[in-house]
């Protein structure tokens, strides 16, 4: 089930968000990830955010947004590649005429992931707080 997320949620939430950024952004140092942590958990209690829950009501991923924008869909790391990410996708799809993002160019994987979900590259970036490349993704109804 989806719904939005709870205060409750909050320590659930921002340990899936710092482990799956670790685990996703292994070129990146993990101390850049624990350096914002605190920080990324107060702003979580003011975005807009999805929770995908079990059964147990027990949180197993995330779908961040700032209006059109998303800011990441984090899935529990022991459970990925099992649909999770695609149905919280799916679920912001039905109410959104256009979104966007962006995504380091080295990961591969996010980037398949949402070029399956019909997101087409539009340019090229360059996060200035990790010196990476990233790409900047569109997608439309």
């Amino acid at each position: 089930m989806i719904r939005k997320l709870e205060k409750e949620d909050i320590d659930k939430v921002s340990k899936i968000w710092l482990d799956s950024n670790i685990l996703a952004h292994n070129f990146i140092d993990s101390n850049y990830w624990k350096s914002n942590f605190s920080e990324v958990k107060k702003l979580l209690e003011k975005a807009e955010c999805y929770v995908y829950v079990n059964d147990e009501n027990e949180v197993l991923g995330f779908i961040g947004l700032d209006n059109e924008y998303i800011q990441g869909i984090f899935v529990y790391n022991k459970i990925q590649s099992n649909g999770i990410g695609k149905k919280l996708l799916e679920f912001i799809k039905e109410n959104k005429s256009k979104l966007c993002l962006n995504v380091y160019q080295k990961n591969i994987r996010a980037i398949k992931f949402y070029k399956r979900e019909a997101f087409k590259i539009i340019k090229e970036d360059f996060d200035k707080n990790t010196g990476e490349k990233e790409y900047f993704m569109i997608w439309k109804k």
